[in-house]
């Protein structure tokens, strides 16, 4: 199979995404985010080709301002986003230009393509990642190289998620299979945030290359048997989907982008109207039952602690106040763990069981990581039993 970085991306955020993109080849029309970042891009590979000179900074706005006439036709922008988006280009490329003078770096390669051979040991199978690597400095002892991949998004993460990012992986693994004579501990890996005029930097040690050639393969052989389990790609919904071009075809939103005459159509909408008002209805009315329990809860608790026992009995049965004890994680902290890795999406409704599910799947050093931000937390369960008092047994009904 080939595969490159962005499909590999786009699987883990949602597999029937990458099915609709990768297998199914659908094409959706471009957005302006995606036209303004092409249009950078484009711009800033121009600023360091010398042909034979360098371009000044004009020249640089000029090329800028062609490539963006051209793209911005492809997408249906209000002109008010359009002027906003074409002022912040020359900004940014007026900023750049200043603290990054093309004739102050020595720039090897731009926009190079790599394929990169990597082999399943288990099977033998062969796959190839692919890719294209904004930019590759070499330093001036030439002994340190330097990948750099520009980034026009507003947020930039966390330093520990770029010492984790896949991307910048397989692009490491790209330039050390071009040069294999480079020593492999001389790559630095950088992710250039155009907007913020900021770069943040990192570096890879054998353990998490093999990490990273493990997950590709991981995710290989769970597309691949996805495709022989009659093409199971499941949608997965998150906050990206608002910006997704297949949300209208998606079975997560398609009922609602619907038609009203096509509503119309569908067998049993009414029948599905009434469902949904009265499960609403009856989710109001289980709310308002929890939350008298929960009064009555702490009536009874405190019943007890005044009275140091640990059940109470009354005309209708009895209630027993058991301690058990949970682990709870800092959720916030554990995404930056797993989210460069591909394993966020496994617990993307924060379900802290789903993540005691796949802890013992992760590398040692990952494990270690999770753990260390876990707490015990002590919780009462109230069980309730229809039994007489004196019943030996107990056949309780957790609250």
């Amino acid at each position: 199979m080939r595969v490159s970085y962005s499909a590999l991306d786009t699987y883990r955020t949602c597999p029937l995404k990458y099915k609709f993109q990768e297998i199914d080849r659908i094409k959706i029309p471009k957005n302006a985010d995606m036209v303004f970042g092409s249009s950078i891009h484009s711009a800033l590979k121009y600023m360091f080709e010398r042909s034979p000179l360098y371009p000044t900074l004009d020249q640089v706005i000029d090329f800028f301002r062609g490539v963006w006439d051209a793209s911005k036709l492809s997408v249906d922008m209000p002109s008010e986003q359009e002027e906003i988006l074409y002022k912040e280009g020359i900004s940014i490329l007026e900023k750049f230009y200043k603290r990054n003078q093309p004739w102050n770096f020595n720039v090897v390669d731009l926009e190079s393509r790599f394929g990169v051979d990597i082999e399943n040991p288990e099977t033998g199978e062969g796959h190839i990642l692919s890719g294209i690597i904004d930019r590759v400095d070499k330093d001036s002892d030439g002994d340190f190289y330097e990948i750099i991949d520009y980034k026009t998004a507003r947020k930039m993460p966390s330093q520990q998620i770029v010492d984790n990012d896949l991307q910048l992986s397989i692009y490491h693994l790209a330039l050390a299979k071009r040069w294999p004579q480079m020593d492999s501990k001389k790559i630095k890996l950088s992710l250039y945030f155009v907007k913020h005029g900021e770069k943040i930097s990192t570096s890879r040690n054998e353990e998490q290359l093999e990490n990273t050639k493990k997950f590709v393969l991981k995710s290989i052989d769970e597309i691949n048997e996805r495709i022989k389990e009659n093409y199971n790609f499941p949608p997965t919904p998150c906050p990206l989907c608002d910006w997704c071009g297949y949300k209208k075809m998606c079975p997560m939103f398609k009922h609602l982008y619907a038609k009203e005459y096509e509503k119309n159509k569908i067998k049993n909408q009414d029948e599905l109207n009434s469902a949904i008002k009265e499960y609403f209805e009856l989710k109001d009315k289980n709310q308002s039952n929890n939350e008298r329990l929960d009064e009555l809860k702490t009536v009874i608790y405190g019943f007890m602690d005044e009275n140091k026992v640990e059940r109470v009995f009354g005309g209708d049965g009895y209630l027993t106040r058991k301690i058990q004890e949970r682990y709870s994680y800092d959720l916030e902290k554990i995404r930056e763990v797993l989210e460069p890795i591909g394993k966020w999406e496994e617990i993307l409704s924060a379900d802290e069981k789903k993540l005691g599910k796949i802890i013992d799947s992760l590398p040692g050093d990952m494990q270690k990581k999770i753990l260390a931000l876990r707490a015990i937390k002590k919780i009462a369960v109230l069980t309730a039993s229809k039994k007489k008092a004196g019943a030996e047994t107990e056949d309780d009904s957790s609250e």
